[in-house]
């Protein structure tokens, strides 16, 4: 056992001594007693959560071979728990500071979960949704190929081939400089103007299935591309969409508590200013690849 989770397991074993006997949740199950000390069905999951084992909303069946592994976890817990309050190495100064860090940040994140559960609800799930869906309808989506040239000269005689009846993909494969792409034949993907290189989207606003556009200049060369399709973008249903929205929804809700406490609060850091970084060379322009098409805000 590492010493922040000795730390951990002291503030659990202070906290929870009071001698009330009630159970902590409504509904609780108690599932073992140590030194006459209750452990509830709760604290269980709620190991089992600490270890990423189940989710927070998912279900821990008490008869399962995982709870009775975590139980006797929890219990191994309070044993030493109770022999390191013994032998009163809970009374320094230090272990009194790392115990109190420990209750801040349960305290912390209980006060995240008050917070940011009213936020996360299926309304707001629903609402953020419906935005995104409506976005999605006016969008398209456009695949394209591309046979990307070092030269201008070199581009103007890809357009040459291309007219004499050549296959884009078989040219693609032969004279594009763009590693990432060639070898499929210059497949971009599916993608929506707004995610694409200006350069490119400039060139391919309204440009129907089927046209091939260019040469014109990009920052990896000299581009020419062969729209294959147009197709009004497809958005994820609402379950798939759900985890990442409940993510953004869950971070501004984190963002918005931590602005207003820090806006009422006086914080007064003493560090010396940092120095402004180094100047870096800008990185090299890489060639242009497949883009994916945009996910929800959240």
């Amino acid at each position: 056992m590492t010493t922040a989770l000795l730390a951990a397991v002291l503030s659990t074993a202070a906290c929870s001594r009071s001698g009330d006997d009630r159970p902590p949740e409504q509904g609780d199950q108690a599932v073992a007693t140590v030194q006459d000390e209750t452990i509830w069905a709760s604290d269980v999951k709620r190991e089992a959560v600490a270890q990423g084992l189940i989710g927070e909303g998912e279900a821990l069946d008490a008869t399962s071979d995982l709870f009775r592994r975590v139980l006797d976890e929890v219990i191994d817990q309070k044993l030493l728990a109770g022999e390191a309050e013994r032998r009163r190495l809970d009374s320094s100064p230090l272990a009194q500071r790392r115990l109190e860090a420990t209750r801040e940040r349960i305290l912390g994140d209980m006060l995240v979960e008050s917070v940011v559960n009213k936020a996360v609800s299926d309304q707001a799930v629903q609402t953020l949704y419906n935005e995104q869906l409506r976005l999605a309808k006016t969008s398209e989506e456009i695949r394209v190929r591309l046979i990307l040239s070092r030269t201008k000269p070199e581009a103007d005689a890809v357009i040459g081939i291309l007219g004499q009846g050549a296959g884009f993909e078989a040219v693609a494969a032969e004279r594009s400089v763009d590693e990432a792409t060639r070898f499929s034949g210059g497949d971009l993907g599916y993608s929506t103007l707004d995610v694409m290189p200006q350069a490119y989207a400039d060139a391919l606003r309204d440009k129907p299935a089927g046209s091939t556009v260019g040469p014109f200049q990009t920052e990896g060369g000299w581009a020419v591309l062969r729209v294959e399709d147009r197709r009004k973008e497809n958005p994820p249903t609402l379950e798939q969409a759900r985890p990442q929205i409940v993510r953004y929804l869950t971070y501004e809700g984190v963002r918005q508590l931590l602005e207003q406490l820090r806006g009422k609060a006086k914080v007064d850091v003493r560090l010396p200013a940092q120095s402004p970084p180094a100047a870096s060379a800008p990185a090299p322009s890489s060639t242009t690849s497949s883009t994916p098409s945009p996910a929800p805000a959240a």
